[in-house]
């Protein structure tokens, strides 16, 4: 083996692959119960970030740079002059049992460029996910990059020895991937989708009859959308992923503020900023949609079709529905609860527990933990004194920013990571 020619392929390919944010683990478990390598748990693959907020793992890394596409977003466009690489199949199996060895990782995210066909290199991806299981006996997490345009025997195929699979949409939009990728057909993304959603239902149902099926894909799908590459409005984005949530059983979508790599007039100019408080924003909504009870509708619509960047953004929904608040901390139901600003799941679960013994007053929610910098406005509990609300909702947000400097500040711009 060509160690210095490995190490450079690995130097290309890694760093192509940090673009790509959707590479956790959860929800994976994977016995290792044929004394093989390794197992994977729902705790998920180690990560690490870089400078620019990217997440990656250990062995992160595209198969290949080579792409037939020229999508004007992507750094491995066919038109942008790059060092190319390709990993032979048991160069990435080679390094991912010698890395998992060396406890630098805890399982493989492999993707890569089209070269030739979707298919031929869907074909070379489940390679390496097949000698991992069958020739080496690995246990650990695979998360495999679906390619757009796979045949669906592929696509089964593929399911059978990765825990998660994943194809990108890369634009929340069709006109907007039609405007940076007019190579790409949008239904090319939507076919592997339905087809992996189809064998995990299939698969499931299977299992509850005959227990010696086989897991498919046992962590599910999940896609990402880039942000801020195009001109779509956060509802457009969000009503994007809700799409998906209800209509592919999506376990994760995943936001990726755009990195300008490109000057091409289609782009925001190099040297632009990445989005990266919109896209904290984006999943503070995601969160809400999934785990607080929320419709996309109630915050995001035609009169509100941007999220506001100073506040989160069930803040930004207490503050245009006033007519719901105060809540009464002692007596409203869960559903309520969870929407008072400055109240988390952990929060309300705290409260609805703490109840059955004694009513609550600030002293017992400010031991619980929850943000009263904010819900002072929006509640009452067992005290004489409350914060009064009469105010309008423009002088309370002014209000509440003014008094969490520290994270709603006006002049924040942009967060650092690494300050």
């Amino acid at each position: 083996m060509d160690f210095d020619r490995i190490k450079e392929k690995l130097s290309i390919l890694a760093d192509a692959a940090k673009y790509d944010v959707s590479c956790s683990s959860s929800g994976s478990k994977r016995k290792n119960t044929n004394k093989g390598l390794g197992d994977s748990s729902g705790m998920g693959i180690c990560h690490s970030y870089t400078e620019d907020g990217r997440c990656v793992s250990l062995l992160k890394i595209l198969l290949t740079n080579h792409c037939i596409f020229d999508c004007a977003y992507c750094v491995t466009r066919k038109s942008n002059d790059i060092k190319r690489a390709a990993f032979k199949v048991q160069e990435v199996v080679d390094l991912t049992i010698s890395f998992y060895r060396r406890n630098y990782i805890e399982g493989l995210f492999l993707s890569s460029g089209i070269f030739k066909d979707a298919d031929t290199t869907m074909e070379r991806l489940i390679q390496v996910a097949k000698k991992l299981r069958e020739e080496e006996n690995f246990n650990g997490y695979i998360h495999l990059k679906s390619i757009p345009g796979a045949s669906d025997e592929l696509m089964r195929e593929a399911g059978l020895y990765a825990d998660r699979l994943s194809v990108n949409i890369e634009i929340p939009t069709k006109s907007g991937l039609k405007l940076l990728a007019p190579d790409k057909n949008h239904e090319d993304f939507m076919k592997p989708m339905k087809k992996v959603k189809n064998e995990i239902i299939q698969y499931k149902q299977e299992s509850r009859i005959i227990k010696s099926t086989p897991k498919y894909a046992p962590a599910g799908q999940s896609t990402q959308m880039i942000v801020g590459a195009t001109g779509e409005s956060d509802r457009d984005i969000m009503y994007t992923s809700n799409f998906f949530y209800k209509n592919y059983q999506m376990r994760r979508v995943y936001y990726s503020g755009y990195v300008p790599v490109a000057n091409d007039p289609r782009l925001p100019a190099l040297g632009t900023q990445v989005p990266v408080l919109r896209e904290n924003r984006l999943y503070q909504t995601d969160w809400l949609m999934r785990f607080y009870g929320f419709d996309v509708r109630e915050i995001l619509n035609n009169d509100y079709p941007h999220l506001d960047m100073e506040i989160d953004p069930k803040l930004s929904w207490a503050l245009r529905n006033r007519e719901h608040f105060p809540v009464n901390i002692n007596r409203a139901d869960k559903s309520m609860l969870l929407r008072i600003p400055g109240v988390g799941l952990k929060s309300v679960n705290k409260i609805l527990q703490a109840r059955k013994f004694r009513k609550l007053n600030w002293e017992h929610l400010k031991k619980i933990g929850i943000a009263l910098n904010r819900a002072q406005y929006f509640i009452t509990c067992d005290s004489r004194i409350w914060e009064k609300n009469d105010y309008s909702s423009d002088r309370l947000k002014q209000i509440i920013i003014q008094n969490s400097a520290s994270k709603f500040r006006k002049d924040t711009g942009q967060l650092s990571l690494f300050s």
